[in-house]
């Protein structure tokens, strides 16, 4: 499972410098066949110095890294719902992602027009918000017609259940307040799960500043806002130069890493961006190792050996039989798969073991 987030923001404000370095690095980086699929996803693969480890410990014939895979939409402008600037439309194409990254300028600049005439992030991260409010509530009203009859007369339980949480939510989203925000119920969420609701999303507000800022963001303003607007409603936000990214995307790792120290930090906005997404959304990586491949695998913090192992292949969920495990560090450690057996590190875990972030894991099943 990849980990998939789509793009959003106002016209101008960096979104699509930021994509596309995003996609160089990907193509750069990565030889997947469906990386250019379409010409508005880009593939970028998630940088893990683990898997280099496993890699030049194992030696294998190849490595698969996890993969991070952007959506990109046209820019959404104020009253994008009722038609405005390219409308909405767009917004059906990233219904199905996991997160939703909203870019928002944090930068004066008068060479670069804004589309409302001035910068001014919090009204710009509202226009956004309501306009995915806005696409959340025309599902709702489209649905509640569909299945009101048979709440009213209280012949189909499931009915009368799906419009009262229906109901809820359509009046938090009329009081301009995203799906996320409201404490659901676990029968809740499956009663909405379906629906793939835009403000249930967790949002990542991506803040892009200039270039010349990058050391010593925390004194700029805007920057202040977003992180208070932000906190408010539990998302993260994640500071970023696009211009900076755009021209990483231009070097190879050798000198990424020198212009990165010319610079003073250490690691690129788009990584910063690809952990804050994992540690929003809970993620992990396990990986599997031998001498045809080593590769990385994503998943949901919490799920189970035979859940994990259904990953890589449905068969492997439904006969498994136990998980060979080994800890990343007692892997490097002990030189290697013997040596951490040898060392007694090795272990046999069976059907409710809760698999572990670096976990170096052999699944044995039967079908």
């Amino acid at each position: 499972m990849g980990l998939t987030a789509g793009i959003v923001g106002l016209p101008n404000v960096g979104k699509s410098t930021l994509f596309n370095a995003i996609t160089k690095a990907g193509v750069l980086a990565a030889n997947y066949p469906f990386a250019t699929i379409d010409p508005n996803v880009g593939v970028v693969e998630v940088p893990d110095e683990r898997l280099d480890k496993l890699t030049n410990l194992v030696k294998p014939k190849k490595t698969i890294p996890t993969i991070f895979e952007f959506t990109d939409i046209a820019g959404i402008v104020k009253g994008a719902s009722k038609g405005e600037g390219l409308g909405n439309k767009f917004l059906s194409h990233i219904r199905e992602v996991d997160a939703i990254v909203q870019v928002v300028r944090a930068f004066d600049d008068e060479n670069v027009t804004h589309v409302d005439g001035d910068v001014n992030p919090i009204r710009d991260i509202e226009t956004i918000n309501l306009e995915l409010i806005f696409a959340d509530l025309e599902v709702v009203e489209k649905r509640i017609p569909k299945i009101l009859k048979k709440a009213q007369l209280r012949v189909d339980q499931d009915s009368v259940f799906e419009y009262e949480v229906l109901k809820k939510i359509h009046d938090h989203l009329m009081d301009n307040q995203p799906i996320r925000t409201i404490k659901l119920a676990d029968t809740e969420f499956a009663v909405i799960k379906n629906f793939n609701f835009l403000t249930y999303k967790p949002m990542l507000y991506v803040a892009n500043i200039i270039e010349g800022e990058i050391n010593e963001y925390e004194d700029n303003e805007y920057i202040k806002i977003i992180k208070e607007f932000a906190m408010k409603e539990n998302s993260e936000v994640v500071v970023i130069s696009a211009k900076i990214e755009a021209e990483l995307s231009e070097l190879d790792a050798d000198e990424k890493e020198i212009f990165l120290e010319e610079l003073g930090i250490t690691v690129s906005g788009l990584e910063k961006l690809i952990v804050r997404s994992y540690d929003l959304l809970g993620l992990e990586t396990y990986f599997t190792a031998g001498p045809e491949e080593v590769r990385a695998w994503t998943f949901k913090k919490g799920m189970k050996a035979p859940a994990c192992a259904g990953i890589i292949h449905t068969d492997f969920e439904k006969g498994f039989i136990r998980a060979e495990t080994i800890k990343y560090d007692d892997l490097i450690k002990f030189g290697g798969e013997q040596g951490a057996k040898e060392a007694g590190k090795a272990r046999l875990e069976g059907k409710e073991y809760i698999v572990q972030d670096g976990d170096v894991m052999h699944f044995r099943f039967n079908v």
